[in-house]
């Protein structure tokens, strides 16, 4: 896919984004959030949050609907380990003793594991409820919010259960960025880059330009334009929204590995930028995409990101891990790769080798 300066189309404006079958909200989101549950004539609504999100936003929607709003508040542990099937049990057991039926709202609040679990667990309570996401990260707002994917983790493999269900509507809060440590910043930051690399070449410079402590409101927009761009044309991943997995086969395995090993577990963002220097060196082996390229890659992501110790001894638990992703084909490894920045190839199977090497890349550098 290669939409080249299609992210001019939005320099001007943040109006809202019609995706699949909802809005996508930016101006006075909030507002419109408490709009589009007084249009729903819901029975209940239910806001899933974890403690960080209870504590940096809940409190701006509380005061959004008022202090005579009924609704009731689930509430998980931060974090990936809370993504697995035994706390989505755990808010299923909760709308049932809240007394969710069928024609309930579930409010995911929170970051890439609200949305996440919260959608799997809307999808199939009852064969399903609605629900809506207010993303409170930028990770959440670039990525995990849009384009209908709810997942869990079994066995630390990520998202290896979920669906295809579309939210209701989504709600993107540009000031619950202002309430994120420079960390969160830099994980969401991977996606933005990302969405660059694959897909529009202009927006990638763009980001290369900015002040990237701090993303503005309008690269939050572009980034959330161009995956919602992808996913219209290709809802449930039979094509080109393979795009989107850039970074990912290797990125994954790496942040699985650091989450059973590491004390202190890598973002899903930094592991990430390692696979997308990593598949940007296959890329280089496999698809024509140029040393220079390479080395712009390269020398963004490893500015950007601290460096993490990729020990050889790794390789064969990395390649286990591998092995068991879902985008897999046939057993072997798939990997979206690059042709030039701003258009990428899809639908390539690695070899153990060139895994190895892409790995020894990162680890050599």
């Amino acid at each position: 896919m290669n939409t080249d300066n299609y992210s001019n189309t939005y320099a001007e404006n943040m109006d809202t984004i019609y995706s699949i079958s909802y809005p996508i909200y930016f101006d006075n989101s909030l507002d419109e959030l408490v709009k589009f549950v007084e249009r729903g004539n819901y029975s209940r609504f239910f806001v899933l949050t974890d403690e960080n999100t209870g504590k940096h936003c809940l409190p701006m929607v509380k005061e959004k609907f008022g202090p005579d709003a009924d609704f009731d508040i689930i509430e998980i542990n931060a974090g990936e380990e809370s993504k697995d099937i035994d706390f989505c049990i755990g808010v299923w057991k909760m709308l049932i003793d809240f007394g969710a039926d069928r024609q309930s709202l579930l409010i995911n609040l929170g970051g890439g594991v609200i949305s996440d679990l919260g959608g799997f667990a809307a999808s199939t309570f009852k064969r399903g409820i609605d629900f809506v996401h207010v993303p409170t990260t930028l990770l959440s707002q670039v990525d995990a919010s849009v384009g209908g994917k709810t997942g869990i983790d079994i066995n630390s493999i990520k998202n290896i259960i979920g669906t295809f269900t579309q939210p209701k509507a989504v709600f993107v809060e540009y000031s619950f960025i202002e309430t994120l440590p420079a960390r969160q910043i830099l994980s969401g930051l991977a996606e933005m880059l990302k969405h660059g690399l694959i897909a529009d070449a202009a927006y990638w410079e763009m980001l290369k330009n900015s002040d990237l402590k701090k993303p503005g409101a309008d690269l939050i927009y572009l980034s959330i334009a161009i995956k919602n761009r992808v996913v219209i044309e290709d809802p449930h991943e039979k094509g080109i929204r393979k795009s989107l997995n850039f970074g990912h086969t290797i990125g994954h395995a790496i942040e699985t590995y650091s989450l059973l090993n590491d004390k202190d577990p890598l973002s899903h963002g930094e592991a990430i930028a390692i696979g997308m220097i990593c598949e940007a060196y296959i890329s280089h082996k496999r698809t024509g995409f140029s040393k220079a390229e390479l080395d712009e890659v390269t020398a963004v992501f490893s500015n950007l990101y601290p460096r993490y110790e990729l020990k050889e001894s790794y390789n064969d638990s990395l390649y286990e891990i591998m092995l068991k992703d879902k985008k897999n084909q046939n057993g072997k490894i798939n990997c979206t790769l690059l042709e030039t920045i701003g258009k990428c190839s899809i639908d390539n199977i690695c070899t153990k080798e060139e895994l190895f090497e892409a790995l020894s890349y990162y680890a050599g550098l």
